[in-house]
């Protein structure tokens, strides 16, 4: 099966990132949106399938908590698989997240931790025989 992500954070360099550490992964990606807010993460949810979302917290005009409500309100969205990619993480706050169906990873981020957080939320398997990221030798620009 093939992934559609959606990843939304304020920041294009973190954006960046997590796209290129989903590529790497050996995990079978689809279509990858990007948002830079959860008002925009509305949008294209709206207008594209997707299968995970990767949100931040902290963001203007529409937080990852509010997107998150939003998202698990709406009958079309509600069973969305959600991660949060956050600098921020009480163990209050990750509780309240996952009382919604959320995970949640810290930021800075292992990448294998990334890919085994996906593999658990939507149950696809590497598309590599083996348990590492696909030819990750070469060079990794952000």
């Amino acid at each position: 099966m093939t992934l559609n992500m959606l990843v939304v954070d304020d920041s294009a360099v973190m954006r960046s990132v997590i796209i290129k550490t989903l590529r790497l992964s050996g995990l079978q990606i689809g279509e990858v949106h990007q948002a830079g807010n959860g008002v925009e993460a509305l949008k294209v949810l709206h207008e594209n399938w997707v299968d995970l979302a990767l949100v931040d917290l902290n963001m203007p005009v529409m937080n990852g908590e509010e997107l998150i409500n939003e998202v698990r309100q709406n009958k079309e969205t509600s069973d969305l698989n959600i991660i949060v990619v956050s600098t921020e993480g009480s163990e209050r706050r990750i509780n309240s997240l996952r009382e919604k169906r959320v995970e949640f990873i810290h930021k800075p981020f292992v990448p294998e931790d990334l890919r085994e957080m996906v593999f658990k939320l939507t149950g696809v398997e590497n598309e590599q025989q083996h348990n590492g990221f696909a030819d990750a030798s070469g060079d990794f620009d952000f």
